[in-house]
């Protein structure tokens, strides 16, 4: 079964490496359209839609294939913090992080195609994460590195911003884009059906 993974984003792409999967890389280039308001609704809606965007844009249709969209945010309290604006954004997610535990969501939507059909199943994956407290000159060292720019929540937790990550609970790689252990399963279970 051919295996696509509708999502540009290199730690995803790194992560189901590691799981040794053999996998295309085809970004989702559908509009993303919230409408949503619980953060694991928000991001299984998400998943689906880049799922959605990338069979549209198949034109084979009628092979066996498993395509993989996934999407992330960050939520405190009743906000969502998805990519940051620009660096002023940055700074004003990562101070309002700043000594306090948040959750992270990765949705993830499967869709496998064969010459019967297409089915599709939803999941997500929320792991707890908290920091340090952060100071000014801190926040603005890491923003300046660029690393923030690409990153919900403004961080990634997997590079130089891990020393002011003070503990996680739940899976470490859904903080950064995939929970992979869970696809794992959930992969075997869906397309052993």
């Amino acid at each position: 079964m051919k295996i696509i993974l509708g999502s540009a984003s290199p730690r995803r792409k790194e992560l189901l490496e590691r799981m040794g999967l053999t996998f295309e890389v085809i970004p989702s280039k559908g509009e993303e359209i919230i409408t949503k308001k619980i953060p694991s609704e928000i991001v299984t809606e998400l998943a689906q839609q880049k799922a959605r965007a990338v069979l549209r844009g198949l034109t084979e249709r009628d092979r066996d294939l498993l395509i993989i969209g996934a999407d992330t945010i960050v939520a405190y309290g009743h906000q969502i913090l998805g990519k940051p604006a620009d660096e002023e954004d940055a700074y004003r997610m990562l101070q309002t992080l700043s000594g306090k535990t948040h959750q992270v969501y990765t949705g993830v939507c499967l869709f496998r195609v064969n010459p019967d059909g297409c089915t599709e199943h939803l999941f997500y994956e929320k792991t707890d994460v908290t920091f340090y407290p952060l100071t000014d000159r801190e926040i603005w060292e890491y923003i300046r590195t660029g690393d923030s720019m690409d990153k919900a929540g403004a961080y990634g937790i997997q590079g130089i911003f891990a020393k002011y990550v003070r503990e996680i609970h739940g899976d470490y790689n859904n903080v950064v884009g995939l929970p992979i252990a869970r696809l794992y399963h959930e992969m075997n279970q869906f397309c052993s059906e």
